[in-house]
């Protein structure tokens, strides 16, 4: 890593990691952000690899250029303040359990964020995009609170949500599976509007992010969910402001 800071190189590489290494990603961005770095920097194609569990904070405030991606899980507030870059989080391989069944992430994922990618092949805790921004993600799961106070950013949901989702939330989409057809008892309505998705952008969005998931996460419930995504089923749903 110091040779490709020097040198200003792609950087591939592939390390353990484990829950008392906070905020990883945030030092390495501080060089990436002080001096101009030529396209692909910071493995753009080829990401950071990391083993294990990631402590808190993982890949905040990442910055446009830079791919990070965790085989384990990891901790609450990944992607903080996050303004660009992407995150790929999946399960270990061999793993005997569904990914979309368990929860793999912490609470308060996207906090703050303005800008990039998050793609979480299974669930996530409490908060998950609270005040996110600009941030785009998608996720097999959510406990309560989602995408509370979310002013911007798009929200893929392809799994089962908790209790006050959307509560404050005054921007930005959020395309939810509504599997069990009960989102709507579950959805804060305050300020938000629920509706099928029926148009040709919502389509085109909605199936690109899915495609994008499952490339980068070869996530099973992925696959069901592009299935389901070009029938465009009604219990795809699109809850805006």
């Amino acid at each position: 890593m110091p040779a490709a800071i020097e040198h200003k190189t792609p950087v591939q590489a592939s390390l353990a990691i484990r829950n008392i290494h906070r905020t990883v990603g945030a030092a390495f961005e501080r060089f990436h952000c002080q001096e101009s770095w030529p396209p692909g920097f910071s493995g753009g194609h080829h990401p950071v690899v990391f083993h294990g569990s990631a402590g808190q904070s993982f890949g905040a405030f990442l910055a446009p250029g830079v791919t990070l991606r965790v085989e384990g899980d990891a901790n609450d507030y990944l992607g903080k303040s996050m303004s660009g870059g992407k995150i790929i989080l999946v399960p270990p391989q061999g793993v005997l359990f569904q990914p979309h069944e368990n929860v793999i992430v912490g609470n308060v994922v996207l906090y703050g964020a303005t800008g990039g990618c998050v793609y979480i092949s299974g669930m996530a805790g409490e908060r998950f995009a609270v005040r996110n921004s600009g941030a785009s993600a998608v996720v097999e799961g959510v406990g309560d609170h989602g995408c509370e106070y979310m002013t911007g950013g798009v929200v893929v949901i392809i799994g089962s949500t908790g209790n006050n989702f959307a509560a404050g939330m005054s921007g930005g989409i959020a395309y939810v599976y509504d599997e069990s057809e009960l989102f709507d008892t579950r959805c804060n309505l305050d300020m938000v509007d629920l509706e099928s998705v029926w148009s040709e952008d919502d389509k085109n969005l909605l199936l690109k992010m899915i495609e994008d998931h499952l490339r980068y996460t070869d996530s099973p419930r992925a696959g069901f969910c592009w299935i389901i995504g070009r029938r465009i089923c009604p219990c795809l749903s699109r809850s805006f402001p």
